[in-house]
């Protein structure tokens, strides 16, 4: 997978942000807490979309389910300036209910849909075994082991099937195909 400067830039302040809101002064973990706390300003933050993505982007945390990982793969391979649609990208993208109240928040802003596309490839990007920086791992992987179970936890690999990465099952490939069969309808070349 070929990632931007754009989105590879973001991504280390994307888990800088995340890191600055996982843990109080005293050392507890807070993320839930301060990710709840910021998604009530939300009519606030969507102001600094634009300027500081990344430190918006966190608010959907855990809201988006990939569909499609080639779909995202493609997109993470894109300029800031070549993004799709997000109507073209939301077939891709499931959204949690509370995520997709958010989104419709961001979506009555100028810029909404560019944002929502650099949030869910942030979100894709933590989510994703081999895309986080070296030396990264989740704080949490032990203490709830049921991945649906909270929306504003921080489980990465909610939404995310084992199979999507290439377990050995055989399902990679046929995803991937679905993946670049929706990008040509969707009117997208097909890469080799």
């Amino acid at each position: 997978m070929t990632i931007t400067p754009f989105f590879l830039e973001l991504r280390s302040a994307y888990q800088s942000e995340m890191d600055d809101l996982r843990f109080d002064s005293e050392g507890r973990d807070v993320l839930r807490q301060r990710l709840a706390d910021k998604r009530k300003e939300i009519n606030f933050l969507v102001h600094m979309m634009e300027l500081s993505p990344e430190m918006v982007a966190v608010i959907f945390h855990q809201g988006f389910h990939f569909k499609l990982p080639a779909v995202m793969d493609d997109l993470l391979s894109r300029e800031a300036d070549e993004f799709p649609d997000w109507g073209s990208l939301a077939d891709a993208i499931g959204l949690t209910p509370w995520a997709q109240d958010l989104a419709q928040v961001v979506l009555k802003q100028p810029g909404g849909e560019w944002f929502l596309a650099v949030a869910t490839g942030l979100e894709y990007m933590a989510g994703k075994p081999g895309a986080a920086p070296a030396g990264q791992h989740d704080h949490d992987e032990s203490d709830d082991d049921d991945e649906t179970a909270n929306d504003d936890g921080d489980d990465r690999l909610q939404g995310f099937d084992a199979d999507e990465y290439g377990d050995g099952s055989g399902d990679e490939k046929a995803q991937q195909e679905a993946g670049a069969d929706w990008l040509v309808e969707q009117g997208f070349d097909r890469k080799d």
